[in-house]
């Protein structure tokens, strides 16, 4: 079908050579000499793109743009004029013009123009396309070699870019060749988490090794408060490395972003990641020296991390931090309550340390099983991450981190683990005292299949605490979830396609830690 230009100039004659141009290029053109006829052109016709001179007999170019984007405020119009003054082009862009030529303007540059505005997206398609292949092969050799951490996150890291261009060109047909290699990557990841995890679990981290969880606030938030920095440390629960790319691409234009790269504790869940993050400890750590605030398998969800402020407050005191003004822990937990944080953001911004927890993308994770609305809101990857942003833009998050970019206040961010898309159930076999979650199982004598499971029988070598000799923990690898055998069918389905945490994953395992400051 062809392309369609209105060009608007009240010496449309000398523009001939510019008209023939773009015609023998299979652009269909129509021409109009004032703003008046213009507009009935475009009532009475559907234009892609308009050429609009702005000094005309009659409506004013500037006139005639207001009453064309009142007729179809998306159509692309392009302002042609021998006027350089700068509150003019000011005037043009606040009335939404599209781009702005200056007179004596050359074919290269009207076909520039048609080509972003025409021709762009089928352009882009095909690049993206040829890139996607040409790379292709390098990624799949990129995730077989990958011998270290750094090899695994920088695999993470491309698979996560092109799941994300692919988001901005959902008509390439690409979408089954990048899932078979996530698959893959996350088959791989498992076999070498199987094979290496247990070697990094040293109080400080060693070189070559990740940093984990209970390294994060001493290496990203302790030196800043030894340079006496005031610091807001947030923890936004469930956060992927994808969902935090669609939303620092909003805190570029307010912050000087630094993003690095840590690795979850197993198992990937609040109960034992979380209290990690906070203690500086290990779970068997904390139950060791703390056991007054050790979380436990049988305590409500909401009692589960009910120490965070406490444990923080420990881990400061063993490194010999003392604060030249005052520390707040707050746990934002519903909307109220986040608005009044919100509001109060200019006198939280005084305090020397503030220790901020955001549980919606968790809430909204666990809550995608259970809504039909949201299955249907969310229905893949690319529309979570298009629900992410959207929940950002209007959450008090957002509204913190704007009120926070305007004070002398280093933001630190970080998660606590992601959420990997469960497709593939397995069945696992334990007893009434075994664990809830379906990517991981603690109790006694669990059993799973090792195609879908890492075992782990000595809990110890894993840093958790034991509490009986035949204890043992099963992990979900790739994108397996866990049914018992007792009416498997029903719960297979209901829980088949939901996104879930515990396990072993890219998504779950591979974190961003970013520090934020202000511009």
């Amino acid at each position: 079908m062809k392309r369609t230009i209105l060009w608007v100039d009240d010496e449309i004659e000398l523009l001939q050579p510019h008209l023939q141009v773009l015609r023998s290029r299979g652009y269909e053109v129509e021409t109009a000499t004032c703003g008046e006829d213009a507009l009935v052109l475009a009532n009475q016709r559907r234009f892609d793109l308009i050429f609009l001179d702005e000094m005309m007999i009659g409506m004013s170019g500037l006139e005639t743009l207001q009453q064309l984007k009142r007729l179809d405020p998306h159509r692309p119009v392009v302002m042609v004029t021998k006027n350089e003054q700068e509150s003019l082009m000011d005037e043009a862009i606040g009335r939404s013009i599209d781009d702005y030529l200056t007179k004596p303007i050359s074919p290269s540059q009207i076909l520039a123009a048609c080509k972003k505005f025409l021709d762009a997206r089928v352009l882009q398609e095909q690049h993206i396309a040829r890139e996607f292949l040409h790379d292709f092969t390098q990624l799949d050799q990129a995730m077989n070699n990958a011998r270290n951490w750094a090899d695994w996150v920088e695999v993470y890291r491309s698979l996560v870019s092109w799941s994300i261009d692919l988001d901005e060109h959902p008509d390439v047909g690409l979408d089954r060749t990048l899932s078979d290699q996530w698959r893959q990557a996350n088959r791989l990841f498992a076999r070498y988490i199987e094979q290496t995890y247990p070697t990094w679990l040293s109080d400080r981290p060693k070189d070559g090794n990740p940093l984990m969880s209970p390294h994060i606030v001493d290496r990203y938030v302790i030196p800043h408060l030894q340079r006496h920095r005031r610091v807001v440390f947030i923890v936004v629960d469930c956060l992927r490395l994808d969902q935090w790319s669609v939303i620092e691409q909003l805190l570029r234009e307010y912050y000087e972003i630094q993003l690095h790269y840590y690795c979850s504790i197993l198992p990937t869940a609040t109960l034992y990641a979380r209290n990690s993050l906070f203690a500086g400890l290990y779970p068997a750590d904390i139950e060791r020296y703390y056991p007054q605030w050790a979380p436990d398998e049988s305590d409500s969800e909401a009692s589960q991390n009910f120490y965070e402020q406490e444990l923080l407050g420990e881990l400061l005191k063993r490194r010999g931090v003392t604060l030249d003004g005052k520390y707040e822990y707050i746990k934002i937990y519903e909307t109220e309550f986040g608005k009044r944080i919100e509001s109060e953001i200019h006198r939280i911004a005084q305090n020397q340390l503030t220790a901020i927890v955001v549980s919606a993308l968790d809430m909204m994770a666990h809550s995608r099983s259970d809504s039909a609305i949201l299955r249907e809101i969310a229905p893949d990857e690319a529309a979570y991450r298009s629900l992410t942003r959207s929940w950002f833009q209007h959450s008090s998050l957002w509204g913190i981190l704007r009120g926070l970019a305007s004070q002398d206040t280093t933001v630190v961010l970080t998660t606590d683990h992601g959420a990997i898309r469960c497709l593939r159930p397995s069945q696992v076999i334990g007893d009434r005292e075994t664990s809830t979650c379906l990517r991981y199982k603690l109790g006694r004598n669990v059993k799973a299949d090792q195609k879908s499971a890492i075992i782990v029988n000595d809990t110890a070598r894993y840093r958790l605490p034991r509490r009986s000799a035949v204890e043992n923990l099963v992990l979900a690898k790739e994108d397996f979830y866990f049914v018992y055998p007792t009416d498997y069918h029903r719960y297979a389905n209901k829980y088949r396609d939901s996104f879930q945490h515990g396990g072993v994953s890219l998504e779950e395992m591979i974190l961003p830690v970013v520090i934020l400051n202000p511009k």
